[in-house]
């Protein structure tokens, strides 16, 4: 539940800006990966995986020999490749088909309070909340499940939020052919709950706003409604 709401001062996120005096915040709108990323097949990341974790689990000095302990290597090395981070594989985006505006809506549609679980990208533990995506349309409709596709695909990897809101406007940009779209996100970090600091309260908000959405009465309308009930 958000304890206030979303601000119309929230600070939109700009992918053509760089800010290099936080090395905590994004540069570019691309997740970081190697051109062999894709090299190996699943199966010999997850016998890779496990490997490292199991000496990871060793050098950590835990009792391998237990019967609960003695499969978790496998466990996580199966979760990263084919569930937390299956996001970073391409062929796993998911197919967005469109059809024809026949209604001739021609309002804002939003589709709020997605629920989307990430990994943040320097601690490797959990950022999760809620994704708000609206947009015109240009001609063309999505179905609703596909919007929520499309969030967790880019939400299964490593992030930073900025990245993640500029990744998933940019993509209901590119599937619905129009530059009308917003993208709120408000999200728990626990690398801020959890360890460091330990502020269990704080929420972190990032928005993307593109075409008709710069302007401050639509803006004003996709944020009251998504902090309605």
């Amino acid at each position: 539940m958000r304890q206030k709401g979303i601000s119309l001062n929230i600070r939109p996120v700009n992918p053509e800006e760089e800010d290099i005096a936080d090395d905590h915040v994004a540069t570019s709108a691309d997740t970081p990966m190697r051109e062999d990323a894709f090299n190996m097949d699943d199966e010999e990341k997850i016998d890779l995986i496990e490997k490292h974790f199991r000496e990871i689990m060793n050098i950590l000095g835990l009792d391998l020999t237990d019967d609960s302990l003695n499969g978790t290597p496998r466990r996580v090395a199966k979760m990263y490749v084919k569930e937390v981070f299956s996001g970073l594989n391409p062929k796993n985006r998911p197919h967005a088909r469109l059809f024809e505006n026949k209604y001739n809506y021609d309002q804002m549609l939003v589709e709020k309070d997605i629920t989307f679980y990430s990994h943040c990208e320097h601690h490797f533990v959990p950022i999760y909340g809620k994704v708000h995506v609206a947009y015109f349309s240009s001609g063309k409709v999505i179905g609703l499940s596909k919007i929520n596709r499309i969030v967790q695909y880019f939400s299964k990897r490593p992030q930073v939020q900025e990245r993640l809101t500029v990744q998933i406007g940019k993509e209901m940009q590119r599937v619905l052919q129009t530059e009308d779209v917003g993208v709120v996100i408000d999200a728990n970090h626990m690398c801020v709950a959890s360890r460091g600091v330990g502020d269990t309260n704080s929420k972190t908000g990032t928005a993307y706003f593109s075409g008709k959405f710069k302007d401050e009465n639509i803006k004003r309308e996709f944020l009251n409604y998504i902090n309605s009930k």
